[in-house]
């Protein structure tokens, strides 16, 4: 069933989805699902989407690089509306470009909205965080 095409809500720039992350420099989806920020859709042909997505990892959180934020359980409202299990860190310096189908994405465990990859939301507490994250990753290329 991969590549299928899927009937999943349309996801937002600002949703935390849940997302078979390639290894990069190659594009293949990762084997473990994670958490991933979308930063932009695009529709490249009828019903078919291209979202640009940045990896979430709960990995070396104390030590943020260039590019990078994180969203934890200290943020109280805003970690309950991204839908995360643990703090998590976004990496907006390596984010990809993936079709927008089950071979990328799937419901995550947990399933908040129900069969769809979509975790929750980056609160618009957090907004300056990412920005500031954005403009660092930017300026490192």
């Amino acid at each position: 069933m991969t590549n299928a095409r899927v009937w999943w809500q349309e996801p937002l720039a600002g949703d935390i989805v849940w997302c078979h992350f390639p290894h990069l420099p190659g594009l293949e989806p990762g084997p473990k699902p994670r958490p991933a920020l979308v930063l932009e859709v695009r529709e490249i042909d009828p019903g078919k989407l291209r979202v640009r997505v940045a990896y979430g990892t709960s990995q070396k959180l104390t030590s943020l690089r260039a590019g990078e934020f994180v969203v934890g359980i200290a943020d109280t409202a805003a970690y309950r509306m991204a839908g995360l299990q643990s703090d998590t860190k976004f990496c907006l310096r390596d984010a990809v470009e993936l079709d927008f189908n089950n071979a990328w994405f799937k419901p995550a465990p947990h399933r908040p909205f129900g069969e769809n990859p979509k975790l929750g939301v980056l609160h618009a507490s957090l907004v300056h965080r990412a920005a500031a994250a954005w403009k660092a990753a930017t300026m490192a290329k």
